[in-house]
């Protein structure tokens, strides 16, 4: 691999300018009109413009982006994360033209894509699966039948998708009457693709994930991370490891996911998503995501790896070097995602030019960002700004040293949920790790109840 694509834009893309470039590797960025200027685009060794603004008809035009790796002299694409990242087509599409897609190959993309066969999958690999359909459904009927033996309440998933659009949580077969043909309607809008699954919904649970790295051989863990804390299903404060689960579940967690990774064949960095029952201490594989995750800095933190680089010299044809027993978690490590939102105005985003930023700094504290003097929040684009990433021996010491981060944190000219996050780091369910997947929206609906009645 002598020189690198990066088919992405953002902080995604600067983290991997850089891993390239410690790596002795040539960089080439892509930019739609709006990212001229951008970050990434400035500290890439050269640029390709890809057309118009919206990433309809930059981004996400997988002809265009294998055509401006030609032209560049590329012979590695990265695709990052969002975008083309889990497109199986233009994984195939990127290998037919002669180029290495930083990533598994496009016949795992599909498997593990497909929430259905990725079940099935699990399932086979030994993985424990939440209760649900083995297949995919495409009628109401089906539903009906289907959630009678699984049981109420259900959750409705969309079998081709992610990033929870096509999700719907319903209580009785009324309710599944009626959402059916709009989660399936939205699923096939999104995804191209209207089949469903169910599985039994878990009323309490937490969402932990684990980090994994395989060559196509061989595979090993980084540890699990802690991904509860979320709105509308996007994930808003992640850490490692996490808080909420003992020894045993770790250990039989991420042997899990080992086992999975090789069950595929899986060759690259990727994901492996579970739920974990606050009740009975279950825990049940949801998906997994092939590519690098917004939060993979966390396990970075704690194991002293750097995953993007990991993911170059797979892509390159290098074994793992990584052996299991030399992977050793130090201390806690805390990702806020910083975003240009107004929480007071149900997190409008807030695009506009940035006046000044002034970025947290002092030991263990690392910020991924694209962020400089007079750069501007698109509206073409994710509201994602800045992710403040913090270390500490404990998680005690970690929250303190966020909370001093945080508050240096300055990004004026535009709306962000700087001041949100320094919130929840005062509630005493995070501060004692008293929370699951639905505990942030219901800490969002109390304040913005109790700020609606003091006016």
């Amino acid at each position: 691999m002598k020189r690198l694509l990066i088919a992405n834009r953002g902080e995604i893309a600067v983290r991997i300018i850089r891993a390239a470039k410690d790596l002795g590797i040539e960089t080439v960025a892509v930019a739609s009109e709006a990212d001229t200027d951008a970050a990434h685009a400035r500290l890439a060794d050269s640029v390709v413009h890809i057309g118009p603004s919206p990433a309809a008809k930059s981004y996400l035009v997988g002809e265009t982006i294998i055509a401006a790796a030609r032209e560049s002299g590329a012979d590695a694409v990265h695709p990052g994360y969002g975008f083309l990242s889990e497109r199986a087509s233009f994984a195939a599409a990127v290998a037919d033209a002669g180029l290495t897609f930083v990533g598994p190959e496009a016949a795992v993309i599909e498997q593990m894509g497909d929430k259905v066969r990725a079940r099935q999958v699990a399932m086979a690999a030994g993985v424990p699966t939440v209760p649900g359909t083995t297949d995919g459904v495409d009628g109401v009927a089906a539903a009906v039948e289907a959630a009678r033996e699984i049981g109420y309440p259900v959750m409705l998933k969309a079998a081709a998708g992610g990033g929870g659009r096509g999700i719907r949580v319903v209580a009785d077969e009324t309710e599944l009457t009626k959402a059916f043909p709009q989660a399936s309607g939205e699923a096939a809008s999104a995804f191209g693709d209207g089949r469903m699954y169910l599985e039994r919904f878990i009323r309490s649970a937490r969402h932990v994930e684990v980090q994994v790295l395989g060559d196509g051989t061989d595979a090993v863990h980084v540890f699990e991370r802690e991904c509860s804390l979320q709105r509308r299903r996007q994930k808003v404060v992640e850490e490692a490891p996490s808080p909420g689960i003992d020894d045993r579940i770790r250990a039989e967690m991420t042997a899990a996911s080992v086992r999975l990774c090789k069950q595929v064949g899986y060759r690259s960095a990727g994901t492996v998503e579970f739920l974990v029952d606050d009740e009975s201490g279950e825990f049940f594989f949801i998906e997994m995501n092939t590519r690098i995750q917004v939060e993979h800095p966390v396990s970075e933190w704690i194991s002293g790896i750097d995953l993007v680089a990991a993911q170059l010299r797979i892509a390159a044809g290098d074994p793992l070097s990584l052996r299991q027993a030399d992977i050793v978690a130090r201390g806690h490590a805390v990702e806020f995602r910083v975003c240009a939102e107004n929480p007071d105005k149900n997190f409008m985003p807030g695009p506009g030019r940035i006046d000044q930023v002034v970025l947290p700094g002092g030991p263990w504290v690392r910020t991924d960002t694209w962020l400089g003097p007079d750069s501007r929040v698109s509206p073409f684009y994710d509201s994602l700004v800045a992710k403040v990433i913090v270390w500490g021996d404990d998680r005690a010491t970690a929250l303190a040293r966020s909370r001093r981060a945080l508050g240096e944190l300055v990004v004026s000219g535009v709306p962000t949920t700087t001041g949100l996050l320094l919130e929840l780091l005062d509630q005493p369910w995070f501060a004692e790790s008293r929370f699951n997947t639905g505990t942030l929206e219901e800490w969002l609906a109390e304040r913005a109840a109790s700020a609606g009645g003091s006016r």
